[in-house]
């Protein structure tokens, strides 16, 4: 037998040996590090394909008036939904969605584009399917594969007040505004989020925390049942929120109101509790649910009337008459100024070359301070500028409020605009006005801008002397500090007294508004401010004491004319239902 020589050396032997071991630990360090070292990641990853992560939205909490009955509810609907990882030929099963269900296969289309994160990340595709939607995509099961649908809370208004101006609304998280939100994952794409209102002021209470369920699925992504391992996370719905609003007053507010432009508030002067509030026009709630349909969403984007501005808390206007109370208490800080002295209105007063008129063109005769507030005389108060400054007047204004945000728990409000010596200067420059500014600002008019949630809070000032709270719309342990105007009582006196007389003097512009009801007391003032864009504003602020209870109120009705005429008896119509509902209550 042949045997073929040896001619591998000794060296070589041990080079193949060395080789080989080297090449044995290599692949044993790469099993250690893939099983061992990396076994969290690579097990994650196996679990991608075997684990379905679901997320399901929380329902946000329920918004309810004082008396707790619900004004924003959940309402069930359905979402159709896809995982893009389990998705083959996309366009074919969005045009078998399409064919399916009867939706358009573009606006699939697009929602997946719009709510796509991920590849195992669900998607979003369409909302709001019918149980006849549901039915179809139940028998079309076995071939849309990585297809599904779900629950969702969505908001809903079981309440026979609109509110909108109040509640706001809730808007779907795109990704534009998921980039702006701090904590990313608190939110994901299709969640709704407070975008206006009491829905956006108390985002925190109401949203609550997403549910999280884990299924094992097959080869062919078929759930097959829960992961025992990973216990599912149920959704922990959102925390209700208690409003100071009353359903019934609410109700009142927009009959009043329909068909006008304006606004009307209503409160508890004390705790500065809001029992109804309406800017007219205003809109349906659930206009942003998704539910309406395109024309009627473009007939109200272009509405001349601008039913989405918020005119209570945005809506900026001239006071006229009703700020007299702070010209007045300017007036008496002065020891100079005596409020028994008449000045003559004769209609009309001339400041140098300009003549400024009064509301009553006849004129009023021989005005004191009482008087001239129950009459409204324009003329007394032009004849009495003399006793303060420009920056005097101004800062009577801010004491009371105006020209600074209210604090008011709705985001988006103005902060009016009260004109000082500085500000004028700045606008027309130092010899480009005169002090008869003084006489128009006096009585409300020229630059001086306020908002309808301002003068509420200035009226319940008056009505406490002083000490009102914060204006708000939901019940909460602590409110921002209110500002507190402080004066002698024989100030507080003679201004309270002066309102008082408004109502039951004869000649009171506001006896309109005093309700024939033994025992309910008024106090009030008008206001018919003039704006370049029509007829004057009618204005009417004041409160009602009725027993061992206090009601203010502030009614605008734009481009309504006189105070006394179109504001005053709204604010007398509210007060009779107020009676109405405390009779029924004591019942």
């Amino acid at each position: 037998m042949l045997k073929a020589e040896n001619i591998v050396s000794f060296r070589q032997y041990l080079i193949a040996i060395g080789i080989t071991w080297f090449l044995i630990i290599v692949l044993l360090v790469r099993f250690f590090q893939i099983q061992i070292i990396g076994h969290d990641r690579y097990r994650k990853k196996a679990n991608t394909n075997r684990i379905r992560k679901i997320t399901t939205t929380a329902p946000r909490g329920l918004i309810l008036d004082r008396n707790g009955q619900i004004l924003v509810d959940n309402l069930p609907t359905y979402v159709l939904t896809a995982i893009p990882g389990e998705l083959s030929q996309k366009g074919e099963k969005f045009g078998l969605i399409s064919k399916t269900i009867g939706l358009d296969s573009t606006i699939v289309s697009r929602n997946y584009k719009k709510y796509y994160r991920g590849r195992f990340i669900s998607t979003r595709l369409a909302k709001d399917l019918t149980f006849h939607q549901i039915s179809k995509l139940e028998e079309n099961k076995l071939n849309l594969e990585g297809i599904y649908y779900q629950q969702f809370p969505e908001r809903y208004f079981p309440s026979v007040v609109r509110a909108s101006h109040i509640l706001g609304y809730v808007k779907e998280v795109d990704k534009s505004i998921r980039a702006t939100i701090k904590d990313k994952s608190e939110y994901e794409l299709g969640d709704m989020i407070g975008w206006n209102g009491l829905e956006k002021k108390y985002e925190s209470y109401l949203k609550g925390k997403r549910g999280v369920y884990f299924y094992e699925v097959d080869a062919l992504g078929r759930e097959v049942g829960y992961v025992e391992d990973l216990p599912p996370k149920k959704p922990e719905p959102g925390q209700n929120i208690i409003t100071t609003l009353d359903i019934n007053i609410q109700k009142t507010l927009e009959n009043l109101m329909e068909g006008s432009r304006g606004v009307i508030l209503v409160g508890i002067p004390e705790t500065g509790e809001i029992l109804g509030a309406v800017s007219a026009p205003d809109f349906k709630p659930d206009l942003f649910t998704g539910l309406m349909l395109e024309q009627d969403w473009q007939s109200i984007l272009k509405h001349p009337d601008k039913p989405l501005i918020n005119r209570f808390n945005q809506g900026l206007y001239p006071p006229g008459s009703i700020v007299k109370m702070i010209t007045a208490i300017t007036l008496l800080k002065n020891q100079e100024f005596d409020p028994e002295v008449e000045q003559i209105c004769e209609g009309s007063y001339q400041f140098g070359d300009r003549v400024f008129g009064c509301w009553s063109t006849q004129g009023h005769g021989g005005m004191n301070l009482t008087s001239a507030m129950l009459n409204s005389c324009d003329v007394y108060f032009y004849k009495s500028t003399h006793y303060f400054d420009l920056d005097m007047l101004s800062n009577s204004f801010r004491r009371f409020g105006f020209g600074q945000p209210s604090q008011i728990d709705i985001s988006g409000e103005s902060s009016g605009l009260v004109p000082t010596a500085s500000f004028m200067n700045k606008r027309y420059g130092r010899y480009g006005w005169s002090k008869g500014a003084l006489l128009n600002i006096s009585i409300g008019q020229g630059e001086l801008l306020v908002t309808p949630i301002q003068v509420f809070n200035y009226v319940n000032l008056l009505a406490t002397r002083g000490i009102a709270q914060t204006p708000h719309f939901v019940r909460v342990d602590q409110l921002p500090e209110n500002i507190h105007p402080n004066y002698e009582s024989n100030i507080w006196d003679r201004i309270v007294s002066d309102m008082r007389a408004v109502i039951v003097d004869e000649k009171g512009t506001g006896k309109s508004a005093q309700p024939n009801v033994p025992g309910f007391k008024v106090f009030g003032k008008t206001g018919s401010a003039e704006n370049s864009h029509g007829e004057s504003h009618a204005w009417f602020l004041g409160w009602a004491e009725y027993y061992d209870k206090n009601y203010s109120i502030v009614v605008l009705v734009e481009n309504g004319g006189s105070g006394g005429t179109i504001a005053a008896p709204i604010a007398r119509q509210v007060f009779s239902q107020i009676i109405n509902y405390n009779d029924m209550a004591a019942r």
